[in-house]
């Protein structure tokens, strides 16, 4: 009994210093934070008062918004009889009001619904008031993005007072706490603290994975390093090779090796084993020297400098390439010059011609829906950032997976609440949720140019509109076949919004629909259970609606369909190469190579 009480004075002073580190964190980030909040509170106290402006000077619209109060008031009502008569007779049948939405695992377990239903009142009225506020949000006559964003801060208001969110409210957790005398709301204080020093929630265990050991474990070297980028060549793993080796330009918003994330989830271990030498683009995470580096850069010295190096490596006239995400809208801006007639820079000169064929994988060329990210971008947050970054400052990584948990919260940020601070659980390994939560920063320069002129004002698809490396841009002028995937539950590059790179590419395209999302799609490995299918074969130039009426179900992973089309393209087979590098680019280090390894320190 002694033990036990000089364990828990011991854990209480471990908590007690924990929470000094974390109070001097907590101010330091709301000093540092202050404008930024006052610019969100500002901005969502704007859209309620462009709200209420509306409602006061619309006599239908403030008759539309009290027939749902009046409604909600009738349902909670009757919400309170059915309780009444349940606890009165338990043995009656009894019937919900409102029933969370399918697919709403935050009321799930069986204490949210059990008698004498305390749990169940909550939890029903907070869905009455959520339906209640969402449908006056919606009856209001506003333009499509005022519309669009009070809906996201409307949803965002609601997912966080969710009673599942708070101890008191919550019956998993106070069940909890009771079997184990507390010790879950002690374990859950100190999860609490420890991420208040990190500054993020923590989403997976983070000392399962290394990568290069779990993850990136695929076999290459570095051939060619800047200061942009390390370029890897991996090793072969057939005799024969595709005379046209593959580039990849993964997203530098994000790791590489989400692309090599494991043995059964690595498209470059794929396009390995199928025969492909392939290289891999590894960006370096940005340095707080480096906020000048712009989307220029990034063409000249990341995707023109690599298929530079891998022509010159393998002896090929051309290369395969493929662009995941924002690595495919770089690759897509770097094809439009190397098409350009008029006259470019030397470098562009050097690689004209050096493109056999192209994949975008959930990738944006057009610009027009962006998804839920379209309720936050707006010409406020645009010139706010343009002016925080104006001095060639760095967008901290930390910021950015921050703004890409607050779009799907419901999912990557509330239930970790609830598991790690109100159960004081640690989440499992997952090694995708490790890969997202390895951030990287982005060059202010670079992140603002893409912000506006491609996210915001949509100029990469209009002929000639925007200028990248003083060409100008126009994606009807490229012409290599190219192979397009969206996925059907993509929230950062609609499958609408990718089908419409059909109708902006001037050449063959191909366009294949995979289920899942951006991330799960993207790495769908062949495998005997099918998890995700695909579709294919739709009819192009009739927009998505025909194409998807008419394409053909494919079972499984889109992979193989990809590689047959990529070797329909492809030349000869040529002798695997004997080993990675060159005399003019000698191996510098084995993969996956150190740039993948650095950590957003800002």
């Amino acid at each position: 009994m002694e033990n036990e009480k000089k364990d828990t004075e011991q854990e209480l002073l471990l908590i007690a210093q924990e929470a000094a580190k974390a109070g001097q964190k907590l101010a330091a980030n709301f000093m540092q934070n202050l404008p930024s909040q006052l610019q969100a509170f500002t901005e969502f106290t704007n859209s309620y008062l462009g709200l209420a402006g509306k409602v006061a000077a619309n006599p239908d619209t403030a008759v539309s918004g009290q027939q749902f109060f009046v409604e909600y008031i009738q349902k909670q009502m009757e919400l309170s009889k059915r309780i009444f008569e349940s606890q009165a007779n338990p043995e009656a049948s009894y019937t919900p009001v409102i029933s969370p939405a399918p697919g709403d695992k935050r009321f799930t377990a069986a204490e949210w619904s059990e008698s004498p239903h305390y749990f169940d009142y909550i939890k029903q009225n907070y869905l009455l008031i959520s339906k209640m506020l969402k449908e006056i949000t919606n009856s209001i006559d506003l333009d499509v993005h005022a519309k669009s964003k009070l809906n996201f801060q409307t949803q965002q208001y609601l997912d966080a007072l969710s009673p599942a969110n708070f101890f008191f409210t919550n019956p998993e957790a106070i069940k909890l706490a009771k079997e184990t005398n507390g010790q879950s709301l002690l374990a859950g204080v100190e999860n609490f603290l420890k991420d208040v020093q990190k500054g993020s929630i923590t989403q997976s265990d983070e000392h399962v994975f290394e990568i290069g050991r779990d993850l990136a474990q695929t076999k290459g070297s570095v051939v060619y390093q800047n200061e942009l980028i390390q370029l890897i060549q991996y090793t072969p793993l057939t005799e024969k090779v595709s005379e046209f080796p593959l580039v990849i330009f993964p997203p530098w918003i994000n790791k590489y090796y989400i692309l090599d994330l494991h043995t059964d989830r690595s498209l470059v271990e794929y396009g390995v084993r199928e025969g492909h030498t392939v290289f891999i683009v590894s960006w370096k995470n940005p340095t707080a020297d480096m906020g000048h580096v712009s989307f220029d850069d990034y063409v000249v010295r990341g995707a023109l400098k690599s298929i530079e190096v891998a022509r010159a490596i393998t002896g090929a006239k051309k290369v395969n390439t493929l662009g995941y995400c924002l690595g495919g809208t770089l690759l897509g801006a770097t094809l439009a010059i190397l098409a350009s007639p008029k006259p470019t820079f030397l470098e562009a000169n050097r690689e004209k011609e050096s493109v056999n064929a192209a994949t975008f994988l959930a990738t944006m060329l057009d610009f027009s829906d962006i998804g839920p990210m379209g309720a936050i971008i707006d010409e406020a947050l645009v010139h706010q950032l343009e002016n925080d970054l104006k001095d060639g400052g760095i967008m901290k990584g930390s910021d950015m997976a921050k703004a890409f948990n607050a779009i799907r919260a419901n999912e990557l940020v509330w239930p970790y609440v609830v598991n790690n601070y109100l159960k004081g659980k640690t989440p499992p390994p997952f090694n995708v949720l490790y890969w997202s939560c390895d951030n990287t920063n982005l060059p202010g320069k670079m992140y603002t140019f893409y912000l506006r002129k491609m996210l915001y004002e949509n100029m990469l698809r209009v002929p000639n509109a925007l200028r990248i490396c003083n060409v100008p841009i126009d994606l009807g002028l490229i012409k290599v076949p190219s192979y397009i995937i969206g996925t059907v539950e993509d929230h950062i590059a609609p499958c609408r919004t990718a089908f419409n790179s059909t109708e902006l590419l001037g050449g063959e395209v191909e366009f294949v629909l995979g289920d899942s999302g951006h991330i799960m799609g993207a790495i769908n490995a062949p495998s005997k259970k099918h998890k995700y299918n695909h579709h294919f074969g739709g009819t192009l130039g009739e927009g998505f609606d025909q194409w998807k009426n008419t394409a053909k179900p494919g079972e499984g992973s889109w992979w193989p369909h990809w590689n047959r089309w990529m070797n329909s393209k492809n030349g000869k087979q040529v002798p695997a190469p004997k080993h990675e590098g060159s005399a003019d680019y000698p191996v510098l280090e084995s993969a996956p190579g150190s740039y993948v390894k650095e950590k957003s320190t800002l």
